[in-house]
């Protein structure tokens, strides 16, 4: 996955060619998990449904008044504002829908994490707005009515596909291809973040302090959030605590940028663009943690 990002970075041309593929690889993922979705064990999570809403309280309401307040005091050291911005409206965003493949991956509570994402990601249109008006201020210049209008547009363009799929496609056969299907999330993954780093490397040459700085925030806030996440739900054990961490880290900037349409400043789209690499490697440089810590509770059991 994370070679989508470096070859973007590395061959802007290819990024430039990607970037009209930047909506369906977008919605593509989403549309798959839905198709590939275990109904019976993420129906299971219905017995615990204060769990659940405590859940989506986090990723959408919790997690980016937390960064709203920790950017507020870096505002004393110069921060910059658009990276504050852009910060609090990856908070607010729901988890990216890849995070259901990254599970498997990585031994993790794939079900959990297929609730939360298609429950946040069918709540988010609701609540990103919200979180844009109070904590951003709106000074991305559009109504909120609008912003609802478009996410609810492209949330609801997937659910849509994924229900004519459904419909035509047999469940035995879906269920004998869920590798290949989550195979095609990660594929996409990796197209998208090739189309998003269209412009990027420019802007990295113009204004290298700002991009250096973007991106140390971009993986210290994705670690801060996971530790946060991970910490706030252990009550649910290591295994489900490591899914509740990877969910809280690694959220959806890229419904909020094609939601925005070009209307927030280019400083923030810059920062959605490069907090896809914390995302694309974090995985995997902590593949031996997780690892351990789920086998560590494994062997208890």
């Amino acid at each position: 996955m994370a070679v989508g990002v470096l070859l973007g970075l590395v061959v802007p041309p290819l990024a430039s060619v990607a970037r009209p593929l930047l909506v369906p690889t977008l919605l593509i993922p989403l549309a798959l998990a839905l198709v590939r979705l275990d109904w019976s064990a993420a129906a299971a999570w219905r017995k615990r449904p204060g769990v659940v809403a405590l859940l989506l309280a986090w990723v959408l309401g919790v997690s980016p008044l937390l960064v709203w307040l920790l950017t507020r005091a870096l505002a004393a050291a110069a921060f910059p504002e658009p990276l504050s911005q852009a910060l609090v409206l990856m908070a607010a965003s729901s988890p990216i829908v890849s995070n259901v493949a990254i599970a498997l991956l990585l031994g993790l509570d794939a079900p959990l994490a297929v609730v939360v994402v298609l429950m946040g990601t069918a709540l988010v249109p609701l609540t990103l707005p919200v979180a844009a008006e109070t904590l951003v201020g709106m000074s991305l210049h559009m109504p909120v009515v609008e912003l609802m209008g478009r996410l609810v547009a492209l949330v609801g363009s997937a659910f849509a596909a994924a229900w004519v799929v459904r419909r035509l496609v047999p469940a035995r056969k879906i269920d004998a291809n869920r590798e290949l299907i989550d195979g095609l999330t990660v594929l996409n993954m990796l197209v998208f973040g090739l189309a998003i780093m269209d412009g990027v490397t420019a802007y990295a040459i113009e204004r290298p302090g700002y991009v250096a700085l973007a991106i140390v925030a971009a993986y210290a806030f994705n670690v801060l959030l996971q530790v946060v996440g991970g910490l706030a739900f252990r009550s649910l054990g290591t295994t489900r605590a490591l899914t509740v961490a990877l969910l809280s880290g690694n959220c959806n900037m890229g419904l909020v940028l094609v939601a925005l349409e070009g209307r927030a400043s280019f400083d923030v789209t810059v920062f959605f663009a490069l907090a896809q690499i914390p995302m694309y490697t974090l995985p995997a440089l902590l593949r031996p943690l997780y690892a351990r810590l789920t086998g560590r509770e494994r062997a208890a059991r």
